[in-house]
């Protein structure tokens, strides 16, 4: 099982530290192509606008979103931005795999980032909000699995998770476990898939 970070912007190393301390191979994505050796991928923070003209500029959007509709997919602040079905606040264009509509900086400038204490999966849980969108909706398939102060913070719809905050940022791996957990059970529905119909 090979977890791609997307290594353009943002602190994709400090997701590599998390994958490895979980046992999980790393492999940093730079080119459209390397997205060919990954069975996952996550998306991380970063500056929204300036990740999506990169990724238009140098034929990786129509790849990049071809892959986030078959495979697990997780994109953390930026990356749940990218993922969104809608984008406000303004708007701007998406990979349209996730649906929900969310409001970019929605907590305010990055002087007014925090640490704040949420639920995953009703247990407590530290998260860290830095110039962090805001999910306004979520569609009717979209599973909730973490929130802070009663809003939806962590996502799930089919393969694509999706967090406003960073949880890369803390010592505690649970929301990377829960992405782990989803990478598992698609390898292995893909396996008995292939076993049923070689």
């Amino acid at each position: 099982m090979r977890i791609g970070v997307l290594a353009l912007q943002g602190d994709y190393d400090a997701h590599r530290r998390v994958l490895e301390r979980l046992g999980a191979a790393c492999v940093f994505v730079r080119k459209p192509e390397a997205l060919d050796q990954v069975d996952a991928l996550i998306i991380p923070g970063g500056e929204s606008t300036a990740l999506l003209t990169f990724l238009q500029e140098h034929d990786f959007f129509g790849k990049l979103k071809n892959f986030a509709r078959s495979k697990p997919t997780f994109g953390t602040c930026a990356g749940a931005i990218l993922l969104a079905k809608e984008v406000v606040g303004p708007e701007q264009p998406s990979l349209d795999v996730l649906d929900v509509r969310i409001r970019r900086n929605a907590y305010g400038r990055q002087i007014e980032s925090s640490i704040r204490q949420g639920t995953l999966t009703g247990k407590p849980l530290e998260m860290v909000f830095i110039r962090a969108p805001k999910f306004e909706r979520v569609g009717k398939k979209v599973e909730v699995l973490a929130r802070e102060r009663g809003d939806p913070v962590l996502v799930r719809e089919n393969n694509v998770l999706a967090a406003t905050f960073h949880p890369e940022m803390t010592d505690n791996t649970r929301v990377h476990e829960t992405f782990l957990e989803l990478v598992r059970s698609k390898d292995t529905q893909a396996t008995e898939a292939h076993e049923q119909f070689p």
